[in-house]
């Protein structure tokens, strides 16, 4: 049984969550609170999986709230309804063990949460891609590769992101070369940051940043519970 709990201020979707889990015979929403130090209050317990959405009026800054949990030994899915890039980034960069928009269906957050209560994250160090899109999938990149790409497009400069990451600034512009070659490889080549920035945009709205037992995880015209790319810029 899954040990779920949802730190969310949106009564609407706090009774589609329910509703929801309720439908799922290996899913117990064991706890909801609106803040997080209302699931903190409870330090010695631990759930397999925390949804968590980033945009809570008590606590505003995402990436505090990520790292907060983290740090509690808290495995963290961020649920995000915002096409805000640096929301991604922050969260994926502060350690969230996942990432997911609402633009994806009921089945596709149970198949993530699955994958990451047993240890994995929504963002597969394999290439993905979702079943029926067009054009060439996200890179392989490794973990360490992902964290620089995260940090740095999260609106860090490399050298920042390098401290953030406990690593030389040189071995920063390692990984984010190899970043780079890697989207090259598969036929999404950039030159900039923003290339960057909007390649991961695009890996999460289309998406294919989730784990490989996932993929079938792309947006839906289903709503979430409870809820009623830009182009390549040229080198110079």
């Amino acid at each position: 049984m899954i040990e779920l709990a949802a730190i969310e201020d949106n009564r609407l979707l706090i009774d589609g969550l329910r509703a929801w889990a309720e439908t799922l015979p290996d899913v117990h929403l064991a706890a909801v609170t609106a803040t997080v130090d209302g699931l903190l209050q409870a330090p010695s317990v631990k759930y397999d999986v925390v949804l968590l959405n980033p945009l809570l009026r008590a606590d505003p800054d995402p990436a505090v709230n990520v790292r907060r949990l983290i740090d509690a030994g808290q495995r963290v899915l961020v649920i995000d309804g915002s096409a805000d890039l640096s929301m991604v980034a922050r969260s994926l960069a502060a350690g969230a063990h996942g990432y997911l928009t609402r633009d994806h269906d009921a089945a596709a957050l149970a198949r993530t949460l699955r994958s990451i209560a047993v240890g994995g994250t929504a963002w597969s160090p394999g290439p993905t891609r979702a079943p029926g899109a067009k054009g060439p999938g996200r890179p392989p990149l490794s973990e360490r590769e992902h964290r620089v790409l995260m940090a740095y497009v999260s609106g860090l400069t490399l050298d920042s992101a390098a401290r953030s990451l406990g690593i030389s600034p040189e071995t920063a512009r390692t990984y984010l070369k190899r970043v780079k070659a890697k989207y090259h490889q598969v036929g999404r080549p950039v030159y900039t940051k923003l290339d960057l920035a909007q390649q991961v945009r695009a890996d999460c709205t289309l998406g294919t940043s989730h784990l490989p037992d996932a993929q079938g995880s792309r947006p839906s015209d289903r709503p979430y519970p409870g809820e009623k790319r830009p182009r390549r810029r040229a080198r110079g």
